[in-house]
């Protein structure tokens, strides 16, 4: 089955508070390159991308165009400005979406290690559902909490999925979303949620664990081990 042709957004204004740094988390170093070149080389050689739109803060616009520009000489590419909130940041973005375009992903800037078989599978999913996701099932048990944190409910671990990117919409359907939050004030943390909140089912693709987001220095530890083990 030949993938639908889609573009690539991704959000990269976000800073690097609980990474303890004062650099951004997708301008921090990993093995020599940036988290965000990481990332961007995962979707490198998947024919269906015709277009990456990165949104970042203005002092990092050279540096991301160069980053874009060597790595997709035959995709068209640009660099916006972010948003105060991650959701604003993708919908920058989303105005400069080819008007061609059927499909829009929007991937993490600091997940650098998506597999290129997932992001093939979740486009198909998309080509047949509308929407859908990457994720995983929990492995932990959850709980939830009140403002004293004391425990209220343990819910089904078998109907609990900890999402993922990338996440795929149907551009239609991914406009008529955001015009949604915006009109009711709907504010999320991943684009799949604002899916839910106008009432568009969204399907889930199970991907990969090393599909982890880099958010914490355990979390930054774990990927020079994983870089070292792709690349030995």
């Amino acid at each position: 089955m030949e993938s639908p042709s889609f573009t690539l957004i991704i959000p990269a204004a976000g800073i690097g508070k609980r990474m303890g740094s004062d650099t951004p988390k997708p301008y921090l170093m990993l093995k020599g390159k940036s988290v965000l070149e990481h990332t961007l080389s995962c979707f490198r050689g998947i024919d269906s991308l015709k277009q990456v739109i990165v949104s970042t803060s203005v002092s990092y616009h050279d540096q991301t165009s160069e980053i874009l520009n060597r790595l997709f000489d035959e995709v068209e590419t640009a660099v916006v400005e972010g948003g105060e909130r991650r959701q604003d940041s993708i919908y920058n973005a989303f105005q400069k979406v080819s008007p061609s375009i059927q499909y829009v992903a929007v991937h993490d800037a600091v997940r650098p290690f998506i597999r290129a078989g997932s992001i093939t599978e979740c486009l198909n999913v998309t080509a047949e559902t509308g929407a859908a996701i990457v994720g995983v099932p929990v492995k932990d048990t959850i709980k939830r909490v009140d403002a004293e944190n004391i425990i209220k409910q343990t819910p089904d671990r078998s109907e609990l999925w900890q999402a993922q990117t990338p996440q795929i919409f149907r551009k239609d359907l991914y406009g008529r979303a955001y015009n949604y939050a915006k009109d009711h004030d709907v504010e999320v943390t991943d684009d799949a949620s604002l899916f839910e909140a106008a009432g568009i089912d969204v399907r889930i693709v199970e991907g990969d664990r090393e599909n982890l987001k880099l958010t914490y220095p355990v979390d930054f530890r774990i990927a020079e081990m994983l870089v070292d083990s792709i690349n030995p």
